[in-house]
């Protein structure tokens, strides 16, 4: 690419991100709001979740043509394209009113974290890096795909704790929301994690096999272990030793906070 077509694309780039983050921000408001007084707020936060969505799919495509390779490979990169793949996760259900609840939960996280990875350059040069295309995507992209079901099976869990939390006390306040059932909010997390636990799997498998033999090894990759370890034994648990309800969304959200973790805490451990 031409010096004045990357210099193009990286100000288009520069564009697009502000749509997104205002538009995931008014999103966040509108369901704070909705939760308040239910009815037409609802809505303006789903369609401000449609059209940063629209806006960070742009970014992508942006910045997919300014580079040579994958643009994603490093820290802040990944996790603009964690922040994206979280919100797509979320657009399977939560366009719907009975799921708008969850945008409670993950539009104010995905405003946090787009905005971290503005400020850390994640939409800007991603240099040279050290590992091809191929793997690059079939690693970090299956490894950050499997991170955002974690992350969508989490709000799930914790509506679901919320909402228990208020049948218990009989608060008249439920009676406000559309919310699904405590079953339905189990089964789905249960089924959300019974898909990305086998795509970070095989993100992982990607990496093991790129620094096999070799002493290439980290805490974070020890980390993505032990959360793949976590999520295995809520499977393990749910499946066979038919763990459902309180205790099943306690331990999802023990998982979440590995993936926070890895996603926020270890940045410099890793090259994504």
């Amino acid at each position: 690419m031409t010096s004045s077509g990357s210099r193009g694309s990286a100000a288009m780039a520069e564009l697009l991100i502000w749509p997104a983050l205002i538009a995931y921000g008014e999103a966040a408001v509108a369901y704070a709001g909705d939760a308040r007084h239910p009815g037409r707020l609802g809505l303006l936060g789903t369609w401000g979740v449609r059209f940063g969505w629209l806006a960070q799919t742009a970014l992508l495509v942006a910045q997919v043509a300014r580079a040579d390779g994958f643009p994603w490979g490093t820290w802040a990169g990944s996790l603009n394209l964690f922040v994206w793949l979280v919100v797509s996760a979320y657009l399977i259900w939560g366009c719907k009113p009975r799921y708008r609840l969850l945008g409670l939960i993950v539009m104010p996280l995905a405003v946090l974290l787009l905005a971290v990875s503005y400020a850390a350059g994640g939409i800007g040069d991603t240099g040279d890096a050290p590992y091809s295309t191929a793997f690059l995507v079939a690693h970090v992209g299956l490894v950050l795909a499997g991170f955002a079901g974690f992350t969508l099976a989490a709000a799930l869990a914790a509506l679901y704790l919320w909402q228990e939390r208020l049948l218990k006390h009989r608060s008249r306040s439920i009676l406000r929301f559309r919310a699904p059932s405590l079953t339905r909010l189990d089964e789905l997390a249960g089924r959300t994690i019974l898909v990305a636990l086998p795509v970070l799997t095989l993100g992982m498998a990607a990496g093991f096999a790129r620094v096999r033999g070799s002493s290439d090894l980290d805490l974070l990759i020890g980390l993505t272990l032990v959360t793949w370890v976590v999520y295995g034994a809520y499977l393990g648990l749910r499946y066979r030793a038919g763990w459902r309800g309180r205790r099943a969304a306690y331990l999802v959200l023990v998982g979440f906070t590995l993936v926070i973790a890895l996603r926020l805490g270890l940045p410099a451990t890793h090259f994504a």
